[in-house]
Formats: structure tokens, sequence, C-alpha cells
């Protein structure tokens, strides 16, 4: 049943789990963190019941490897990465309930749960299998550990079952040409065999067929992934050679020296800090069941669209096999954002590999969170890849929320402060035109609030700037500039009119520009519900309510300062230098 067949108490609302081996950039923050964000920044406007959980992925590969790179220990990579990340995901305003860690014991105890459940219900299966094997350093070769040519688009620099370049997915002895990628080992791997464990995906076809076709309202891109998954389901490995990770809870010899993959584990870690975040909360060990076990939860996924088939297939296959777990009513899933070359002003995938993509951390050391935050939703890749651009980042914050917004609020508020000692003014007789920009408030409002219930977060950007720009053209057809000379009433009605609009502004920008919408409020008397857990206020059709004539109000501040051309352009230059 989907979400438009069906009215929920409360909302969960999970972000893919980032890899603590490397600092979060901003095409991860355009897949999964900004628009979970915005909209439940919004949601919790409406005094929606909403939970936000995320945390660092500590597990893996990508850790050892990091570790074994720089000689220390994955532990001191993980720690490193999950404060820094943690704390740049806070300058930049993602209001996560709850920032866990899959390095938690809560989590390995509640991975282990979710196995042993899955095998004893005899959906895992020990099968023998060849791996790569160095002789010179004595080991399997797991994915990252080895590179070659991918055997679908004949890139070179493959790792051992996944192709950056093409994205493709294959089996890790698929891969042609194959070197170990270990510090210190050049060697040519050979096949050896071995054993592993293996979720018996196409146990839960039926199930999982059902619940897509349950839910036509999902993106295109999205179900196009999660069929082409789902119309051919075989056995997937969940283990791994390596000694960092989720031991595997079997009595095994040969469980010993592996543990579980990091895509077996990392999704459940949505569980584990839910489980977390009760205890914190209320120090409740069963409060995280009402948000995992009850239909009256929805649960919405939002992330990269490579991410979707571990929450189309199989984070649902290991719910499936648990104990009345809900499943999702919702994945979003984003398309990439890639990053515009100055030089040859192509668009490029971006990469850490390859060091082109701009890192959250140094981007917010050099520009306001507002001003990133509103580039990155106007060019949000909902149905096809975008493009960062630093001359468009500059034109489209300057031009639209400082040139239209803000300056329709600065000016309004400048207006009113000084001619009417500080307060909302009385208004006088309203005509046709005064009506009309009231009359369509409570509809715009609507029309924003209407976008992000359906993800369009693009959408909802334009209609909030739609706004400012007929409140623009109204100001400037009514001149209060002038009548305030001659006609004090009509200044009067024209400036309670805009304080109106104001009003409405200052809450539809909150999801999208929190510290921006926080400073305003501030400047005219209103209180932005924080919303919570349990629910709130709604906030969000308070704000189609006057502001009452006579409020007070205080003198404003440029809200949206304007960024400098020859700045941009010297960050845009340091960057492609790797500054």
């Amino acid at each position: 049943m989907s979400s438009n067949e069906k009215t929920f108490q409360r909302t969960l609302v999970t972000s893919a789990l980032p890899y603590a081996n490397g600092n979060v950039h901003i095409g991860q923050i355009c897949g999964a963190y900004l628009p979970a964000d915005v909209y439940v920044r919004y949601k919790r406007l409406t005094g929606t019941p909403i939970l936000y959980v995320c945390g660092s992925d500590e597990y893996g590969v990508p850790i050892t490897l990091k570790a074994l790179k720089e000689g220390i220990t994955p532990r001191e990579v993980i720690d490193r990465y999950h404060a820094a990340n943690s704390a740049a995901f806070a300058d930049f305003g993602i209001s996560f309930d709850i920032y866990g860690r899959t390095s938690w014991p809560i989590h390995t105890e509640t991975t282990q749960t979710f196995f042993l459940n899955l095998f004893r219900k005899g959906h895992i299966e020990k099968q023998t299998m060849q791996l790569w094997y160095s002789e010179q350093s004595k080991r399997f070769l797991p994915d990252r550990y080895v590179k070659g040519t991918c055997p679908k688009c004949g890139y070179e620099e493959a790792t051992g079952d996944e192709c950056e370049n093409c994205g493709a997915q294959y089996a890790t002895q698929e891969l042609i040409a194959p070197r170990a990628n270990i510090p210190g080992d050049s060697s040519t791997p050979v096949l050896k065999q071995t054993v592993h464990w293996f979720l018996r995906l196409q146990d839960f076809a039926d199930r999982l067929r059902a619940w897509l076709d349950s839910h036509p309202e999902w993106r295109a891109n999205v179900r196009g992934i999660a069929y082409s998954w789902v119309n051919d389901l075989r056995p997937r490995c969940i283990t791994r050679d390596t000694d960092w990770g989720v031991p595997i809870p079997l009595d095994d010899p040969d469980a010993r020296d592996k543990r579980l993959y990091v895509w077996f584990d990392n999704a459940i870690g949505y569980v584990t800090n839910t489980r977390q975040w009760g205890i914190d909360r209320y120090g409740d060990p069963h409060a995280w069941e009402m948000w995992w076990k009850s239909p009256d939860t929805r649960l919405i996924h939002f992330m990269g669209k490579d991410n979707v088939p571990f929450h189309t297939i199989l984070f649902p296959a290991y719910c499936m096999a648990q104990d009345g777990f809900i499943l999702a009513d919702n994945v979003i899933g984003n398309e990439y954002l890639n990053v515009l070359n100055r030089e040859t002003g192509r668009a490029e995938k971006g990469s850490k590999s390859k060091g082109n993509m701009v890192s959250l951390r140094w981007i917010l050391d050099r520009f306001h969170p507002d001003a990133i935050r509103y580039y990155l939703c106007s060019i949000m890749p909902e149905t096809k890849d975008a493009a960062f651009d630093w001359d468009e980042f500059m034109n489209r914050y300057n031009g639209e929320l400082c040139d239209v917004v803000g300056n329709f609020i600065h000016r309004s508020l400048t207006m009113t402060v000084k001619n009417f000692e500080g307060r909302v003014p009385s208004p006088g007789t309203m005509d046709e035109m005064d009506e009309a920009v009231l009359g369509e408030l409570s509809g715009q409002i609507d029309g924003v609030g209407e976008a992000l219930e359906q993800f369009r977060i693009r959408q909802a950007l334009e209609r909030f700037v739609d706004i400012g720009r007929k409140a623009n053209q109204y100001f400037d057809a009514r001149k209060p500039w002038a009548t305030r000379k001659n006609d004090v009433g009509r200044t009067a009605t024209t400036l309670y009119v805009c304080c109106q609009v104001v009003r409405a502004l200052c809450t539809t920008m909150a999801p999208f520009v929190p510290a921006g919408a926080e400073r305003l409020a501030d400047m005219i008397g209103v209180v932005l519900p924080k919303g919570s857990p349990e629910g709130g206020p709604d906030g969000w059709n308070e704000a189609k309510q006057p502001l009452p004539a006579g409020s007070p109000l205080k003198m404003p501040e440029v809200l949206f300062p304007k960024l400098d051309k020859d700045y941009v352009i010297s960050q845009a230059e340091q960057h492609a230098q790797g500054a």
C-alpha cells in the first residue's frame, strides 16, 4: 500500500551511511543528505512526528585499505573521519536526530541478530568459491585489495567486484589482468579456493516483486534499477576475508578469519542507530520498535542511485526475515552530481580517487552554508545528472536568493521600521491588487509544501523564489518610497501586505536555508517550530495567518550577502589546483 492510500502516524527517514574513510563531498550531499534534510525540516514544521537517523559506515575494505596506506589502525581512520564528517554535517545544517557508528557494540549485536534470523530460516548458505590470492602477502584479496581491467568497459583501474567508471558489478574472478592493491605488494594474484556465506536472495523474489509492484509512484530510476535486480536474483556473498568488521556469529572454524561484508551490515545501522537513539532519549531499549515494527510508521530512504539495489533488494530481504519489520514506503534515489571542468567546459564525474569533487568541509570553510544549500537545492539531480558550476553557483545565489528574496525582505522591512515606528502598520482600505497578493499567499505556501511532499526539491525551491518574485512586482507597482511622501495610508497598506509576504517567506525558506530563516524569524518576532520525533505545532499552516498590525519588528540586517565574483573565481582556481 502506498502513502497515497494510507495515513501514517509518524515518519522515519534515513540517509545512506557514508564510509568513514574520507571527507564527505557535495556529490554525496546532493544524493542522500540535503534532500532528506530539506524534507525532514519541512515535516517538522508541519508538526509531523519524524525521526531522522544516519551515521558513519565504519567497516569494510575501504577502511582497512586506508589504514594500510597510512600506516595506522582502522580505528584511527574511523575515529578521524567520523568526527570530521559529523562536524561538517552539523556546520552545514544537516539535522540528524542521531548520527551513530557501526563500530558500536550495539551494532554488532543488531547485525548478528539479523544474520542469525536469516541463517536459521535457511536463507544463508555456505559455498565454496574462488577468490584472488596474493602469494606475496599470503592473503585473499577482497574487493578493493585487488585492481584490474573492468570486464564490461575496459577501465584499467576497476576494483575486485565493481567498476567506478561504468558502475558495473561482477564476480571477482571476472576481473581482467588483476594486480594486488596493497602497499608493498605489486604481485599478480592467483585464483584460490575458499569458503564464504551467501544470502539466498532468490528466496525473497516473490515478496520483493510484490512490494515493488505496490509502489508505482516511485521514481522511474529507482524502479528501473530495482526491477533489473529482482528479475535476476541469485545468491550473494555476504562475508569477506578480513579481521575488520562484524564477526560471523557461527561456531564454525571457517568463520574465524572472516567477517560480515560491509554491504550486509551497513544498512542495518539504521536499526542500530534507532535503538541507540531510543536508549539515549528515553532510557528505553524497546523504544525503537514502534519506528521499525509499527504499520503506522512511514519509512523513507534517501540515497544516491548507486545505493538503490541495497535499499530495494538486500536490506528489504533482511527485514523480511525478521520479526514484524516494516518496509520502505519510498526510496528516493538521486542521480549523480558531476563537476564542471572550467578549462574544458565539460561535466566530469566527481570522485574521491580523482580528487575533483568538492569536499563539504573545504567549501564550508569558504562560503556560508545558506549559499551552498541554496545552490545545491537548485541543481538537485532528481531525474538526471547535474553539474556543479562555480559561475552558476554565484549567479543563482546572487540573482535569486539575494536579488529576489533577500532584496524584497530587506527593503520591505527597512521601509516599515523607519516609517511606522518599528511595527507592522495597520492597513487601510484594501484594493484588488492588495487582496490578490494576500489571497495568493495560502496557495503559494501550499505549493511549496506540495512539491516537498512529493520530494521535488527543485520545484519547491522555484515556487519559494516565485513568491519573492511576485512580491517584488507588487512592491514596485505600489512604489511605497513615493507614496510615503503624500499618502501614508496607502503606504501603510502596501507595507502591511509586504509584511505578510515576508512572514510567508520566513517559513517557506526554512527547509532550504534554515540559518537565514532563523535570523529573519528573529527580525519579525515569530517562532519557527523545531519539531521532534514526538510531533509538535503546525508552524507551516501557521504561516498563513496574518502577522498582526502592531507586531514589533527589528531593523533588518542583510540576510544573504552577495558573493564577490573575484573571490569565487579565486576559490574555484584553488580547488582546481588541489588546494
